[in-house]
């Protein structure tokens, strides 16, 4: 239930904002607005304004599918108009006033996610310190010499001037952005023992990442915060309880392997199977102070798949990693709102870009099941996590629509730029025919998208 709620909140905010983008720089050019609906099919609820604007007589409608919205404006093209109120018609207003009206939705969009990202900076957040984790086994964090436990002080892309971090969420989205875009990213590490820094070069431009998922780190080797190799709760009949482990062991070896972190252990517990089977392994724990040997031997997950079989205990693994607030001034966390509304976009952009030229797979598009989704777990979260969320989607909406495809807001600024360098409008067979072709291609996106979000949920 609290899915089917966060994901109706969501599209309805994100709708309405964008509808009312278009709506208000309508209602200041002065064009006259019939219907403002958010949502399609069966009117729920209808209004007027009490007192409507000079020349406005607003019809504002709750529609019952909420997937998607419109503002009717008059317009000439679309019926007979009296010849009063022809100046308040869409179709005779000048260039510059029909591109601010059609920008404005997605605009908008943009806009409302600025101001997300700045409440939650604005408000503060608790995330992780950036204290690295131990490095995947033969990855490039690994091969550049990460043992797990450093600080890392500042980060940078190459290109770009050092950042301070301020916490493992920053680096994990600079990791993905340079994973991404093929660029290396360079850290500054606090050294162990001393008030001394080290520099570590993390060669991401060789990673050739073409997905966006959950393997993208392990790829790098950065999968999370450093956190304690200590034991959570332990379910029922798990491999766990079967070897007598208990919550709040700490492992302190695996066979002849020491244990840093959680998640070095959870690499170890993921590879102890051979064959399709787990293999026993004499684990060393420190039990309340005292020292107890156990023999575990990991069930096993996808034995009898195509997907690589891996080893599983049934037990919560590591404790929660060190907490920091995070938390920006008025106008620093405006800035910082822009800046990632700005970063994201671009990412959003570059990606769909080589989507198109093949260089990135379109299983990185994502449906309504996967927003969906997301929209739950993030609001199952609180409400920070849920505002990141919105202002992420607002972002790709804003994105989305700016593509110029003829049935998006961005195909007709398209045809308003070739109005502008010609001085003469698209002509009405040819707008038909591109039409039709923005709907195809529109089309082709929701197939494929629907199809991400199958294969991701029963797949």
């Amino acid at each position: 239930m609290l899915t089917v709620i966060a994901f109706i909140v969501a599209l309805g905010l994100l709708i309405a904002v964008h509808e009312y983008g278009h709506y208000r720089v309508a209602v200041a050019c002065g064009v006259k607005v019939l219907r403002f609906s958010v949502g399609f099919g069966k009117a729920l609820y209808t209004w007027k304004a009490r007192r409507p604007r000079p020349g406005q007589d607003t019809e504002f409608v709750i529609g019952a599918f909420p997937l998607g919205g419109f503002v009717k404006m008059l317009d000439e093209r679309e019926g007979p108009v009296d010849a009063s109120e022809r100046h308040r018609a869409f179709n005779t207003q000048p260039l510059r006033s029909r591109v601010a009206i059609v920008a404005a939705g997605p605009l908008a969009n943009l806009l409302l996610a600025v101001l997300l990202y700045s409440i939650v900076n604005w408000t503060g957040v608790q995330e992780p310190q950036p204290i690295l984790g131990s490095p995947v086994a033969g990855s490039i964090a690994a091969e550049a010499g990460l043992r797990g436990g450093e600080r890392v002080e500042g980060a940078a892309l190459e290109g770009d001037t050092v950042e301070p971090m301020e916490s493992f969420e920053e680096l994990r989205w600079l990791l993905t952005r340079g994973a991404l875009d093929g660029r290396d990213l360079r850290l500054t590490l606090a050294r162990e023992g001393s008030g001394g820094r080290r520099e570590v070069l993390l060669p991401l431009s060789t990673l050739n990442v073409r997905d966006a998922d959950a393997q993208l780190l392990r790829k790098v080797g950065i999968v999370s915060p450093w956190s304690p190799p200590v034991l959570g709760e332990v379910m029922a009949g798990g491999a766990a309880e079967r070897a007598g482990l208990r919550k709040g062991d700490v492992v302190l070896r695996v066979g002849q392997q020491p244990v840093g972190d959680a998640q070095q252990l959870r690499d170890l517990i993921r590879t102890q199977v051979q064959g399709g089977r787990g293999l026993a392994a004499t684990w060393d724990v420190d039990r309340a102070g005292q020292r107890v040997q156990l023999q575990v031997t990991p069930d096993v997950v996808n034995a009898d798949r195509t997907v690589p079989p891996f080893g599983r205990i049934a037990a919560y693994v590591g404790a929660p990693p060190a907490m920091v607030t995070v938390r920006s001034g008025p106008v620093d966390g405006l800035w910082k709102g822009v800046e990632k509304t700005w970063e994201v976009s671009a990412l959003t952009l570059r990606m769909m870009g080589r989507m198109v030229v093949g260089q990135a797979s379109v299983k990185n598009l994502s449906g309504p099941l996967t927003i969906a989704d997301y929209a739950g777990k993030s609001a199952s979260l609180g409400l920070t996590q849920y505002l990141l969320f919105l202002a992420l989607i607002s972002v790709s909406l804003g994105v989305l629509n700016l593509l110029p495809l003829p049935v998006l807001d961005g195909g007709h600024l398209m045809y308003y730029l070739w109005e502008a360098i010609t001085g003469r409008s698209v002509s009405d067979a040819w707008m038909e025919r591109l039409q039709r072709g923005g709907v195809a291609v529109l089309l082709v996106m929701m197939s494929i998208a629907l199809f991400n979000d199958v294969a991701r949920f029963f797949g």
